[in-house]
């Protein structure tokens, strides 16, 4: 899927973290459980079919709560963080991007503590690389625009790349930029996303996958 046939320039290129430059690790239904416990996760999950947004939800809560809540949450990313691996891919698309001198930015909602190890692990560091420290955080655009303003180069001329539509392709689509949805197990081929607003302008199944769309759909001018 693309806007047109009109081949776009592309300068930019931002990831989310987990689950799209990482295998995804982290327990998030159990997480969610522990925060919400059982029959209010269930209600939520109910309501929301393309996911839940804790931390929205945890921000309305009183101090107290909100401190037990986002203790749960980093105890869960926490043992994520043991088992962190780097997607397939990630690390050609990367150095393919370098190779054309395409900008690479990262906006996760996981913390800075994530980012850092990322970096330090695998040697393939982003920037400007924002994490949840960075308010607001994504479905909002603003990480996105503060990224885009710091390289001086317009929304339309980067790409959001995440494995989240209410997360990732919102932000991207909210800031005006290319949004494409890295959708590994066929997720968002099940009928209950085909009333959903969101629509991301293209869709993969691997990052590998991405190399053929950019050069197919743009001209990777720096």
């Amino acid at each position: 899927m693309s806007y047109s046939t009109h081949r776009a320039r592309l300068r930019g290129v931002v990831f989310d973290m987990d689950g799209t430059l990482t295998v995804p690790v982290i327990d998030f239904p159990a997480m969610y459980r522990a925060v919400l416990g059982e029959q209010e996760y269930l209600r939520i999950r109910a309501e929301n079919p393309s996911g839940i947004d804790i931390l929205q939800y945890i921000e309305r809560w009183a101090p107290d709560r909100q401190q037990k809540a986002f203790a749960a949450i980093a105890e869960h990313e926490r043992r994520g963080l043991e088992l962190l691996q780097i997607m397939p891919g990630a690390a050609e698309l990367c150095t393919f991007l370098d190779s054309k001198m395409i900008r690479r930015g990262l906006i996760t909602r996981n913390v800075k503590t994530a980012v850092d190890l990322f970096h330090q692990r695998f040697g393939i560091v982003f920037s400007p690389a924002l994490s949840r420290e960075f308010r607001p955080y994504k479905p909002d655009p603003a990480p996105l625009l503060h990224i885009c303003s710091s390289w001086n180069i317009q929304p339309n001329e980067v790409m959001m790349v995440g494995d989240s539509l209410k997360d990732d392709v919102a932000c991207g689509k909210r800031a005006g930029a290319f949004t494409c949805l890295l959708d590994q197990s066929g997720r968002y081929e099940d009928p209950q996303f085909d009333g959903e607003d969101l629509k991301p302008d293209f869709k993969v199944s691997s990052l590998s996958d991405i190399f053929h769309l950019l050069e197919a759909h743009f001209d990777l001018i720096p």
